[in-house]
């Protein structure tokens, strides 16, 4: 048996890592281990409960910021390395844990696989620090399990090796199939559905922070028999002016965060979706969703240029507009509804445990015959 290790921190990596840690566990040759960072605490537990998981390995959190955070991190996560000799590296995206996770693999000489890799704007202040942190992890990776045709191109653009990359999909995909299965997870609401927003990102701070909930505001006040679900990010800099426009509104329903579970029934029931989330770019397509994306770039082009999704940017007129077209155009809606999801089938999982078999099976092979 080969022992991998599953490294991760936060939300999003414990949802796209879940449905490989399960197919590893159910193969038969390989030995997954999973440890968690510590990056997010109470979101990361309870994403680990919905998915049936329990760490092996906890890393206990060091101080509140991000840079307390990495430097115990990293100063334990080699004590980690050196307890036993690992066969592969597992990290997922472009978080602080997945380059501390790639970077710990690359000093011990183990191979380091990662998943959703290629994803590129190029502008490395949007999205900050996300785009740096997966292009430094796409130096060192042995494995690139690629998301899409595009991304797989733009690793071989940046002179990766064409044996290191592979297609797989999203495990995004695999994970929401895994939830319909085991939670349950199916339309409940009747009618039009309500719309679903979120705005969160770090470069949306301010005035398009702003921009974007007056253009809310102003829908609300068009179509007040359209419910609007708002779950708000935590931070003040976000919730205060959000509560601040919105707060009075009878048909802005603000809340706190969704855990996945709610996040994923609120989506099935959506008429529409409104975001700046990378994440939900991937997953409202599965259920037929239509999204409109709250930045003026996105590292996920497929989205758009498959037809379901439209980059609305982050002016108030822009994004009014674009709410109004799709309520109004039955057969413009229709088409994004229709136009399914290029980001995976639900397999991409049980492709990358594939992948690895043939890889690491054959080089323990060739080891042992030395």
């Amino acid at each position: 048996m080969l022992d991998i290790l599953i490294i991760c921190g936060t939300r999003p990596e414990i949802i796209k890592l879940a449905p490989v840690y399960h197919a590893l566990r159910n193969c038969g040759w390989a030995r997954p281990v999973w440890l968690h960072t510590g990056q997010h605490g109470d979101m990361a537990r309870q994403m680990l409960a919905c998915f049936d998981i329990e760490p092996d390995i906890e890393l206990s959190r060091a101080g509140d910021s991000l840079a307390q955070f990495s430097t115990r991190c990293r100063e334990l996560l080699d004590g980690v390395m050196a307890s036993r000799p690992w066969s592969l590296v597992m990290v997922q995206g472009d978080t602080e844990s997945t380059f501390l996770g790639a970077l710990a693999g690359f000093y011990h000489h183990v191979p380091v696989a990662h998943v959703e890799a290629g994803l590129r704007t190029y502008d490395l202040s949007r999205p900050f620090p996300e785009e740096g942190l997966r292009q430094m992890v796409s130096r060192i990776a042995s494995f690139h399990f690629a998301p899409t045709a595009r991304a797989s191109q733009a690793l071989q653009a940046e002179a990766v090796p064409d044996e290191r990359v592979f297609i797989t999909g999203n495990t995004v995909i695999d994970a929401q199939h895994w939830v319909m299965r085991h939670r349950r997870i199916k339309r409940g609401g009747t009618g039009r559905g309500h719309l679903l927003v979120t705005a969160h990102r770090r470069e949306n701070w301010g005035s398009d922070l702003r921009e974007i909930c007056y253009a809310i505001a102003d829908v609300a006040s068009h179509h007040p028999e359209l419910d609007i679900l708002f779950p708000v990010h935590l931070n003040p800099t976000v919730s205060k002016p959000v509560h601040a426009i919105l707060g009075e509104l009878s048909n802005v329903h603000l809340s706190g965060p969704f855990d996945y579970l709610r996040m994923q029934q609120a989506l099935i029931d959506a008429w529409l979706v409104l975001t700046d989330s990378g994440g939900l770019q991937e997953e409202a397509p599965t259920f037929g969703v239509p999204l409109l994306v709250l930045r003026t770039e996105t590292e996920r082009p497929e989205a758009i240029e498959s037809g379901c999704a439209r980059l609305a940017g982050t002016r108030r007129v822009s994004i009014v507009k674009q709410i109004e077209d799709l309520w109004e155009d039955g057969e413009a809606y229709a088409a994004m509804a229709r136009a399914g999801n290029p980001f995976g089938d639900g397999q991409a999982s049980d492709r990358i445990v594939d992948l690895l078999q043939g890889a690491l099976e054959g080089g323990e092979r060739r080891r042992e015959a030395v």
